[in-house]
């Protein structure tokens, strides 16, 4: 596929072994690859967006690096390349559909659209999804409500990683919940956020760093804190016990159940109320041990601002809110004080301009998806 940043401009913008792509250049790899696989080409485009802008906005763990995951599942069968979403009920504020174990973001898409249109109609909308898969990051769907001057609410529950307070074993998700509301400054407030205190990839890099965990980042079989990275990956890899941590830590001291309780509603939300998978019947597997579909569930929310009070009136509001939060006296040491989701958006405005830096495993992995699909890449 062509690139159209120049061989010596690429040199220049190289840090530290990674190579800079311009999101166009990535996004339009993408989308190529999943019609390849079968994929309409509106769900590709979708798909691929979701990636590249995880990316962007510097959460390199929801980006292209999970291309390979789409695209083994399409290869396997464990994700539908043409599936027929229905919806199952409806009601003037709710919905709910059943995604036939599509590609998790189109089906997001269409279910967030769906809430939208409700609260155009009705002042609020809601609407669950099961028989979806990962969706990427929740604070895409959440922002599209942003467009309408709406506030959108996404939740999803996904593959058992974290362990309850007092369990030994993962049984819920990292389990995100994203809430966006508008304001009227430079950014509006978007927090898009892990019920665990960390994600499993940041256990992989302490691993490949031969480092020690912080204490009360993660368990271990036996349900004790550890610090020993290696450790934990074996255990959540072999399913023999232990895991991540739910947001707060071990126990109940730093507030660890709270986290806990905030996980365990995601997956009451997003499996209970809509018949997907939840806990650890989610990603089931046949008695041989062959995965079968996931079965994710996601829920989704937006409220009209003007259902409560005139929005200009909620902008000033919210400025003011941020105003003050921004202004108040910094800790030592410290600079700046952010709101959520600040910093994502700089960040995507940087890489814009700039393009965006991959990891030289992820563009091996890219180029390897690009020979096995014979789609064109040029890094």
């Amino acid at each position: 596929m062509k690139n159209y940043i120049a061989r010596r401009e690429k040199k220049e913008l190289k840090i530290k072994g990674e190579t800079i792509v311009q999101a166009d250049t990535l996004k339009t790899f993408c989308r190529h690859v999943f019609e390849k696989l079968g994929v309409s080409t509106e769900d590709a485009d979708v798909t691929a967006d979701v990636l590249v802008q995880a990316d962007l906005r510097g959460i390199g763990s929801h980006g292209v690096a999970r291309l390979r995951r789409y695209v083994n599942g399409l290869r396997e069968g464990q994700m539908a390349a043409m599936p027929n979403v229905t919806v199952v009920h409806e009601t003037s504020t709710t919905t709910l559909i059943d995604g036939d174990g599509g590609l998790g973001p189109p089906i997001g898409v269409q279910g967030m659209r769906m809430a939208i249109e409700k609260a155009k109609e009705i002042g609020v909308g809601f609407v669950a999804a099961r028989n979806s898969n990962h969706y990427g990051i929740a604070g895409y769907y959440a922002m599209m409500a942003l467009e309408h001057e709406y506030i959108g609410i996404s939740l999803t529950n996904a593959d058992v990683l974290v362990v309850p307070t007092f369990g030994r074993n993962a049984m819920l998700g990292t389990n995100p919940i994203s809430v966006a509301v508008p304001s009227g400054g430079d950014y509006p407030f978007v927090l898009d956020m892990a019920t665990s205190v960390i994600p499993k990839g940041k256990i992989e890099v302490y691993q490949k760093l031969n480092k020690e965990l912080p204490i009360g980042w993660a368990s271990d079989e036996l349900g004790i804190a550890t610090t020993d990275s290696g450790q934990v990956l074996h255990n959540l890899n072999n399913k023999m016990g232990g895991g991540l941590l739910p947001l707060g830590g071990v126990g109940e001291v730093m507030g660890g159940h709270k986290g806990y309780g905030l996980a365990l509603l995601v997956d009451i939300l997003c499996g209970v109320l809509s018949g997907a998978g939840y806990a650890d019947t989610i990603y089931p597997k046949t008695p041989d041990g062959e995965p079968l579909p996931a079965n994710v569930g996601h829920f989704f929310g937006v409220l009209r601002v003007d259902g409560f009070r005139p929005i200009q009136e909620f902008k000033a509001t919210m400025d003011d809110m941020i105003r003050r939060m921004k202004d108040t006296p910094k800790a030592e040491g410290q600079q700046r004080i952010y709101i959520h989701g600040e910093k994502e958006f700089e960040t995507a405005e940087e890489r814009m301009i700039k393009g965006i830096p991959l990891h030289p495993k992820v563009v091996a992995d890219l180029k390897a998806i690009a020979e096995e699909t014979g789609v064109g890449y040029d890094l």
